[in-house]
């Protein structure tokens, strides 16, 4: 088998680039025709726009990583299926299961690869890429007006904005709040708080500070309030993608300050945190999967097996979507929203193997 064994590895690893290398320049193509005149508005350069393109194909290839691997094998198994070599070898003695082992044993080399790419290669590509999408091809005033802050800013403060307008450096219904332990120490409200740059220093409008001491309690209030605070306009950002940016470590430290701070989306970035999991264990199990749909001969032979496999893939996409929507809106827990799909779809390779062993 060790010849069988090689002639397979190195048909799946073939295939796959076959199939990442196909795909990619179509997405690019694709990509290029939709934004060719933001390129033109920005007056961006080849150099530019080709690191852009660079970044896109570490940023979509490696989500896209399982669905590659599971056409891949679809394509060249189901050429030895119509070619009768999986029944030449299957009917030699070969088990189904040792028959499964070269293909495992790659699936297992790719999703290695997978994971170190998705804990450190992956992420720094993530933020050249989001920023250039940000500075040129998002909507004008895309994210300048951001929604309700609620977050924990040290030890002992917790700071909220019912919004934050980015380009004007200006939070409104702006309130922090000060204990000691269990107890209210002070308490600080505005109707809107400003950065004066050129001063370097908080402006707030109708300001109204209350402080308890020795069970007393001490009001000021001002119309216009100038100080300077233990605190930056960026906290009162929600950075939606900053998790993507991060490698493991870094997003590991920044889930548990997140956690202290109450942000709103801590849920995305645990979401993200097993992302970085389950993308490789898919490629494993969309693997066992294509070679149990696509090693016997049916009718219609490659094309009707590669139909069946993009809609499978389709439907494996849409359930990773679908959850993670749900994590994202309705609050499912982010650990169950990861691994689902892949749960799911473990489910349904289990059985399609266990009909293909009788």
């Amino acid at each position: 088998m060790r010849i069988l064994d090689r002639y397979i590895i190195k048909q799946f690893i073939l295939s796959f680039l076959f199939m990442f290398l196909l795909f990619i320049p179509i997405g690019i193509l694709v990509d290029v025709s939709e934004k060719i005149d933001k390129y033109k508005e920005h007056d961006l350069g080849f150099y530019e726009v080709f690191n852009y393109y660079l970044d896109f194909i570490w940023y979509y290839g490696y989500f896209l990583f399982p669905i590659f691997v599971f056409l891949a094998v679809i394509w060249f198994t189901s050429k030895l299926s119509s070619n009768s070599e999986v029944i030449a070898i299957l009917s030699s003695g070969v088990s189904l299961k040792r028959y499964l082992q070269p293909f495992i044993v790659t699936s297992i080399f790719i999703a290695l690869i997978s994971v170190f790419s998705g804990m450190f290669i992956i992420p720094e590509k993530n933020k050249s890429f989001t920023i250039f999408q940000n500075k040129y091809l998002s909507k004008k005033n895309k994210n300048n007006a951001l929604q309700a802050v609620y977050k924990q800013i040290s030890d002992n403060e917790y700071l909220y904005v019912s919004s934050y307008n980015k380009t004007r450096n200006q939070a409104y219904n702006f309130s922090i709040e000060k204990f000691n332990g269990n107890e209210l120490q002070e308490k600080i409200l505005a109707r809107n708080i400003r950065w004066i740059e050129k001063d370097s220093l908080f402006r707030l409008t109708d300001y109204f500070k209350r402080t308890f001491k020795d069970k007393s309690e001490k009001i000021e209030s001002k119309r216009i309030f100038d100080t300077i605070m233990n605190l930056t306009m960026s906290d009162f950002e929600i950075v939606n993608y900053q998790a993507k940016t991060l490698n493991f470590f870094e997003l590991n430290r920044f889930i548990k300050s997140e956690k202290k701070s109450g942000s709103p989306l801590l849920y995305s970035h645990i979401l993200e945190k097993n992302k970085r999991f389950t993308i490789p264990i898919s490629v494993i199990i969309l693997t066992v999967l294509a070679v149990a749909v696509s090693s016997f001969k049916k009718r219609g032979g490659i094309g009707s097996n590669l139909a069946f496999g993009i809609t499978l893939a389709f439907i494996f996409i849409f359930f990773d979507k679908f959850f993670s929507v749900l994590v994202t809106e309705s609050n499912l827990n982010p650990h169950l929203g990861a691994w689902l799909p892949n749960l799911i779809f473990a489910f349904v390779t289990a059985y399609i193997v266990k009909l293909s062993l009788k």
